[in-house]
């Protein structure tokens, strides 16, 4: 009897490995090449829009694993295995300077928004060309929403778009709520309130207090200034192809709130509230940061239900 359990289990990785064929991508770009993974389901006549996945912020790999502290959760990793599973295909990349695309970055103070646009609408270029699919979705977490907003922009070979934990406000705006949450003195909210002003202006500012270098040193006021221009709102308003705003209810980085800010902005996209996922896209059913950061840190854990479906239903719905 063991070597039939054996023999069962065997084919049965099988059936599991033959469902999700891997490809490995690449994407030339003026400053080096970036590395992905293009993710296929075993039934190529259910081949049609392909997803892209663009990750979140900072030194996040395409999996949806941070190097900053090691942690692997595998979010983005086990959405591309689950739409596969549903007949979807998908490519999701190590972001520029980042695991295997690490040689593509730039020097901080060189580095742009826009390369990240930039990298998105390549993606969907690459994407395109291929015979085997018919258009793309663009689906972008956290940070990767507002990047994946713009790469849809005006683009006709995107069928339609997907804000997961996507913020719905400007990213100044986000940093003085943060700073704020954190029982900062209002004499300090104030000063980092001038700073954003200054360079929502598009002018860098050289007299940072000391306990501020770490958010606004010198080196990084570059980019601030480039992503501050981009407003989630009226980026969204403009999309005119269908959008899909997912986002989790114990979600302790983007909120709720920047999910309805986004519906009240384009009533015409679909609103989606997760009950218990969190920014990681799993079940936590408290907000307390330490509670949460056994779910950001457990790659065993899998995605919230119903997250799937409703991406796969949006997806094949899209002309």
């Amino acid at each position: 009897m063991k070597w039939i359990f054996f023999l069962f289990f065997f084919l049965f990785a099988l059936s599991l490995h033959a469902a999700l064929q891997e490809e490995a991508v690449s994407l030339n770009t003026p400053t080096g090449t970036i590395y992905g993974r293009l993710i296929l389901p075993d039934d190529k006549a259910s081949f049609s829009v392909v997803a892209l996945l663009i990750a979140g912020s900072g030194p996040t790999d395409m999996d949806g694993n941070t190097t900053m502290g090691n942690i692997k959760n595998n979010s983005l990793k086990y959405l591309a295995e689950g739409l596969a599973e549903n007949g979807i295909p998908s490519l999701r990349f190590d972001k520029r300077g980042v695991a295997s695309s690490a040689a593509a970055g730039l020097q901080e103070s060189e580095l742009r928004f826009e390369h990240y646009i930039a990298d998105a609408k390549g993606w969907i270029d690459f994407l395109s060309a291929d015979k085997r699919f018919t258009g793309v979705v663009v689906i972008g977490h956290s940070e990767g929403a507002l990047i994946g907003l713009m790469a849809c922009r005006n683009n006709p070979k995107v069928k339609g778009y997907v804000s997961l934990a996507g913020a719905g406000r400007p990213a100044d705006e986000i940093i003085e709520a943060q700073v704020a949450a954190q029982m900062t003195p209002e004499a300090v909210q104030k000063q980092v309130a001038d700073i954003n002003a200054s360079l929502k202006e598009g002018r860098e500012v050289t007299d940072v207090p000391i306990y501020l270098q770490t958010l606004f040193r010198p080196s990084v006021q570059p980019y601030l200034i480039s992503w501050y221009r981009y407003d989630p709102q009226k980026l969204i308003a403009s999309l005119e192809i269908p959008k899909l705003i997912v986002q989790g209810q114990t979600d302790i980085q983007v909120s709720v709130q920047d999910a309805q800010r986004l519906k009240h902005a384009d009533s015409r996209a679909e609103l989606l509230l997760i009950d218990g996922m969190n920014h990681v896209l799993k079940v936590c059913n408290s907000m307390n940061p330490q509670e949460q950061m056994k779910v950001y840190a457990d790659p065993s854990l899998p995605l919230a239900e119903g997250l799937v479906d409703a991406l796969s239903r949006f997806i094949r719905k899209l002309p």
